[in-house]
Order: structure tokens, then C-alpha cells, then sequence
């Protein structure tokens, strides 16, 4: 009787609660306005802060729909950077927080948005395009 009860219980609750599905958006983002504010001497130190303003392209990179703007502060000179930034596209924005590494792709977590993306939580996989790093893949997974 006990796995009975215990069994539509489970039921019950796996039936209420509805699995979170990741709508999926990619942009493309044209880095061209980056700049860096350097706390050393050296090129590269610890502390120094990263900043930009940029267009995002559609998946196929051909359409301009948003921009983007953040920072990111340096963490480990040669390989990671701490970031923030809001990706802006027809309906609401984006925000994003996490580690952005020199190499290989980066996953940040979506901490938010507004207008329709409201509410959003979720993941961004940062891609470069080509070996200069001025184009990006944004590719988000957002719950709802």
C-alpha cells in the first residue's frame, strides 16, 4: 500500500511541475569598440577593466537586431576576465554575468531581462568566429 500511495504522490508532483525548456537564440556580436583601461604598466595586469558598445547581427549575420554594452574586469592576467553586460534586441534586453576566458568558448548565466524577456534565467555560450576575436556566436539558452 505504501508504494502505492508513494508512486501517485510522485506522479502527482512530477505532473504539476512542468519541465523548464530552453528557448534557444543565437546573435552574432561585431566587437569593434573595445577598449581597455590598464591599471599597470604591462599590457595585460590584473584589475584592469574592459569596456564596449556593440552591434549584434542575427544568426546568419547579415541582419543588425540589437547591441550590447558591459565590462569586464581582468581576474587572471593571460586567461579570464570577471563580465557584466545587457544585450538589447527588439522587445527587452538581456543581462549576463560570468567568466569570459582568452581561450576556448565561455558559458555565462543570464541573471535576467526586461519587456520580453522579463523574468528570463538560463545560459550564454560565447564562440569566436575566426582567430582576430571580433566576431562572437552568443548562443543563449533561456528559461522561462
Amino acid at each position: 500500500m505504501k508504494k502505492l500511495v508513494l508512486a501517485i504522490i510522485t506522479s502527482a508532483v512530477l505532473s504539476c511541475s512542468p519541465a523548464l525548456a530552453a528557448e534557444q537564440l543565437t546573435v552574432v556580436e561585431h566587437a569593434k569598440s573595445d577598449a581597455t583601461a590598464h591599471i599597470g604598466s604591462k599590457p595585460d595586469n590584473r584589475g584592469d577593466v574592459l569596456t564596449w558598445t556593440n552591434d549584434v547581427f542575427d544568426a546568419a549575420n547579415k541582419v543588425k537586431v540589437g547591441t550590447d554594452q558591459g565590462f569586464c574586469v581582468r581576474v587572471a592576467v593571460g586567461s579570464a576576465y570577471e563580465c557584466s553586460w545587457t544585450t538589447t534586441l527588439a522587445g527587452g534586453q538581456i543581462m549576463v554575468e560570468g567568466p569570459f576566458y582568452d581561450a576556448g568558448d565561455s558559458v555565462l548565466a543570464v541573471t535576467g531581462g526586461t519587456g520580453k524577456y522579463a523574468g528570463v534565467g538560463g545560459q550564454v555560450t560565447l564562440h569566436a568566429r575566426e582567430s582576430k576575436g571580433t566576431e562572437y556566436d552568443f548562443r543563449f539558452a533561456l528559461t522561462h
